[in-house]
């Protein structure tokens, strides 16, 4: 015997806990595939888009430091600007970005980057840039300080504030205008967000195209699967100290970006992971507001994986 979710799920908790625009069927469909089935180009790919594995997190990092380290390093020989949009997780690709970039002696003069997101209160008061949680705090410690001298200038680096948030999607465009590429580094939610765009905010669009016209948000409420993700990867499972509300970028700008590059390293440990899905469902499900990176694929890039996240996607108990 199966046992159907669609009927289980009539009457308990979880009734209107996922998005509404969520297809259970077509979900389940999307992930009940062989692992080396993962690769396979769908209608909905960009010609430029592609995935590639890693069978470890340790060349997991490697291998996504590398690719900003190029995209950065080609710039500069380029003589071109270069707008990243970056998140704080995955983390592990940005010691090796700098070491790369120190490696080759590339200075970030030409770097203008823009952090994804950062935790808010539902006014969008962000924590302070000396708190260990905030993203400003990651990321001035896994990234800009290790630089040295080869880092990119204080006034180029933006970070998801109440104040600085709404000028994005200005210097972006001026940046484009002036010639400069976008590049957006990031991860995929349990809910499939990118940066904290959260699927039950497409119920406040009534088209795609309306949706995709939205550039940031301010104290937005997250999804409670993504207040226990970040409980269990950044807060060491105490959901106590996780915000319910965060700023974040919208798909207004990550849509805009010349290549997208990807990291999904869900894993834990003893066969545990939570990720799995997440990532089957970018690939597969096709572009829909109510999938928030299933619009990654759309666009030239590279998504990296850890292997074990293809599955197969089955029943195990550990």
């Amino acid at each position: 015997m199966k046992i159907d979710f669609n009927s289980t799920v009539k009457g308990s908790l979880l009734e209107n806990f996922y998005p509404r625009g969520w297809d259970m069927e077509k979900i389940d469909a999307c992930v009940d595939h062989a692992p080396d089935e993962i690769s396979e180009r769908q209608p909905f790919w960009n010609e430029d888009f592609q995935v590639a594995s890693c069978k470890s997190v340790e060349e997991f990092n490697v291998k996504f430091g590398h690719e900003i380290a190029l995209e950065i390093k080609s710039a500069k020989d380029r003589g071109q600007k270069l707008a990243l949009i970056l998140p704080v997780g995955p983390m592990g690709m940005y010691e090796w970005v700098v070491y790369f970039l120190k490696q080759w002696n590339v200075s970030c003069d030409h770097l203008y980057c823009f952090n994804m997101d950062e935790w808010a209160d539902a006014d969008g008061n962000t924590l302070e840039s000396t708190n260990p949680a905030s993203f400003q705090y990651a990321m001035e410690h896994a990234f800009y300080n290790p630089l040295g001298e080869l880092t990119v200038p204080v006034d180029q680096r933006n970070f998801a504030t109440s104040d600085n948030l709404p000028t994005y999607p200005d210097k972006i465009k001026k940046l484009k205008e002036e010639g400069a590429r976008l590049v957006t580094v990031y991860g995929i939610g349990r809910m499939c967000h990118i940066a904290f765009w959260e699927p039950q905010f497409a119920d406040e669009f009534a088209t795609d195209e309306e949706w995709k016209q939205q550039c940031y948000r301010k104290g937005a409420k997250l999804h409670p699967l993504t207040i226990e993700q970040n409980a269990i990867t950044s807060f060491k499972s105490r959901t106590t100290l996780v915000s319910c509300t965060a700023n974040t970028i919208g798909p207004g700008l990550f849509l805009q970006s010349d290549r997208m590059i990807g990291g999904a390293d869900g894993a834990l440990s003893r066969g545990m992971q939570w990720q799995g899905m997440s990532l089957w469902m970018t690939l597969r499900y096709g572009p829909t507001r109510f999938v928030t990176s299933s619009y990654v694929p759309t666009l030239p890039g590279t998504l990296l994986y850890l292997e074990e996240l293809a599955g197969p996607l089955v029943a195990e108990c550990n």
